[in-house]
């Protein structure tokens, strides 16, 4: 066994470098960016405060290279800014109830005389004028209109825009973000979603779906890379469904579905188109980041054929963890929540992603107290949740939004008190799973990416990072030979104890990077490493 592991990994190793790093270098030269000039101390400043999900992080880095190209330059803090941008979430009421405080903040004594105030993203998409209201805000923008932000701005008049562009998704524009962090970068890889899932605000806000050209993409993962970035989240609302029709496909494949599932919303037409999909997209990134680790969300269940778990399961420095969003495990709430699948269907798709990614650290979404569900609905969610085990998983009681089909044809029937005990009963079950889960780590090493001290004071010399599963470490910063890790370093951590969701451990050696992975003896289950340069393994 252990001959073998070697013969392949010498393999792996001398046929794949040299190409890898050539790919690298050419992409890297192309993607340089194009620095923006400074703009001068007396020129009009913006602040941008970003609320809401990953991709309304990435629509504020869009926002702000679309700003400083038009000569701005950003303030440290809303209160000193002439322009306040609130870039928004309306998946819930709670995170719009947030945005109407702030703003009524913004126009009282906490904002500057005489200061633009702009809302934009989902909120400005679904409230619109009524924003006005009361004076609160001045310019309102949807996602698909932040190239018309500057000249907006200019006019300093009360304007709004909310178009939708089927085909806008900012792929030219190379996001400015606020600072680099080794451990930290999102990719918008993709706008809008063709879910259609009733109880989901996202197509009506955000639009269809429309997926970047391959090249941009690697352009700016390349960049991110070279800058030093070591972890990279590939993003989009339904990000395993990307479609690049218009780059020639290593593959030449027509679209896939994972088995046994049958989508709401299909186009045997769309389906039927080469270019590259989402498998040989994660395989060309990670190419063009080697040691960098990649990750992706947020994904549909529909969207994990064999090729993109495999792919998932060969490639080293693609992290070895899957978001598979649930939202019930009720059939009846499957078909009203119009996902597309039954739970059988989603427990098999668990069981192969586990099958063929050994390891596989597994998250999740549910909906607590959805349109007509049951005590005995409620029950076969709970089961679900008990009998997978998720390491990490988003839970919410369920809340109406306008435009939806689940607000125009469905009536919300389950009582707020009976939504908050079921969701208390799902996020219980959640966190037993994920502490049994925790102590499997115990005695086993992970590859860990070093990101800095801990976020609760655990005494002097120690960090924290995250493995592929998204789980956080805590360790000695000082290693066996003396010196000392920092963040953007990984690092191979043998786990010593679990307390509750942290892992407490040692580090044992600097790995090389995100594909540098212990490797497990199929006979003993003891890990070790491969020396690739003499084979010889390392206990």
């Amino acid at each position: 066994m252990r001959q073998l592991l070697r013969r392949a990994t010498r393999t792996l190793s001398t046929s794949t470098k040299p190409r890898l790093a050539a790919l690298r270098e050419t992409l890297a030269r192309d993607a340089a960016p194009k620095p923006l000039p400074d703009a001068p101390e007396n020129a009009r400043s913006f602040f941008v405060e970003t609320r809401g999900c990953q991709m309304n992080v990435a629509d504020s880095e869009v926002v702000r290279t679309l700003l400083r190209g038009d000569g701005l330059r950003e303030a440290e803090s809303a209160s000193t800014a002439d322009v306040v941008l609130l870039n928004t979430c309306a998946i819930r009421d709670k995170a719009e109830q947030k945005v109407w405080t702030r703003l009524r903040d913004l126009r009282g004594r906490r904002g500057k005389e005489g200061q633009t105030v702009a809302v934009l993203g989902c909120m400005a998409e679904r409230v619109r004028d009524d924003l006005f209201r009361d004076g609160l805000a001045d310019v309102v923008v949807g996602p698909d209109a932040y190239r018309k932000l500057p000249a907006m701005l200019r006019d300093q008049g009360q304007s709004i825009d909310v178009t939708l562009d089927r085909s806008e998704n900012y792929a030219d524009v190379l996001p400015t973000r606020v600072e680099h962090t080794a451990h930290g970068a999102f990719v918008s890889i993709q706008r809008g979603c063709d879910n259609a899932c009733s109880y989901c605000i996202v197509p009506y806000v955000r639009g269809r779906e429309r997926s970047r050209s391959v090249q941009t993409i690697l352009d700016e993962v390349a960049s991110l890379y070279d800058s030093g970035v070591r972890e990279i989240t590939l993003l989009g609302q339904n990000v395993n469904s990307y479609h690049d029709a218009t780059t020639e496909s290593l593959k030449q494949q027509p679209r896939e579905y994972s088995t046994g599932f049958v989508p709401f919303v299909k186009s045997d037409k769309k389906d039927s188109q080469t270019g590259v999909r989402f498998a040989e997209l994660l395989e060309r990134c990670a190419a063009a980041a080697p040691d960098a680790r990649l990750r992706f969300t947020s994904p549909h269940p529909k969207d994990f054929p064999d090729d993109v778990l495999e792919t998932i399961a060969r490639v080293s420095n693609i992290a070895k963890q899957i978001h598979m969003p649930a939202q019930s495990g009720s059939d009846q709430m499957l078909r009203r929540m119009r996902r597309g699948y039954t739970c059988e269907a989603y427990r098999s798709l668990i069981e192969r992603a586990r099958s063929v990614i050994p390891d596989v650290a597994l998250s999740s979404d549910f909906i607590a107290g959805f349109c007509g569900e049951t005590h005995e609905d409620h029950l076969r969610t709970l089961r679900l949740i008990e009998d997978v085990g998720y390491d990490m998983a988003f839970l919410f009681a369920y809340s109406s939004r306008e435009k939806t089909p689940a607000a125009r044809r469905l009536e919300d029937d389950v009582p707020s008190d009976i939504k908050k005990k079921r969701l208390q009963e799902l996020i219980d079950a959640f966190r037993t799973g994920r502490e049994a889960r925790s102590r499997e780590r115990v005695g086993k090493i992970h590859l860990i990416l070093v990101e800095g001290a801990p976020r609760r004071d655990r005494g002097a010399d120690l960090v924290s990072g995250r493995d592929d599963g998204n789980r956080v470490h805590v360790f000695p910063s000082s290693l066996p030979d003396g010196s000392e890790l920092t963040p953007g370093d990984f690092a191979h951590v043998l786990v010593d104890r679990a307390e509750g969701a942290t892992l407490i451990g040692v580090a044992l050696r600097r790995a090389a990077g995100a594909g540098d992975r212990p490797l497990v003896d199929a006979e003993t289950g003891a890990e070790f490493f491969i020396d690739e340069q003499t084979g010889a393994s390392r206990w």
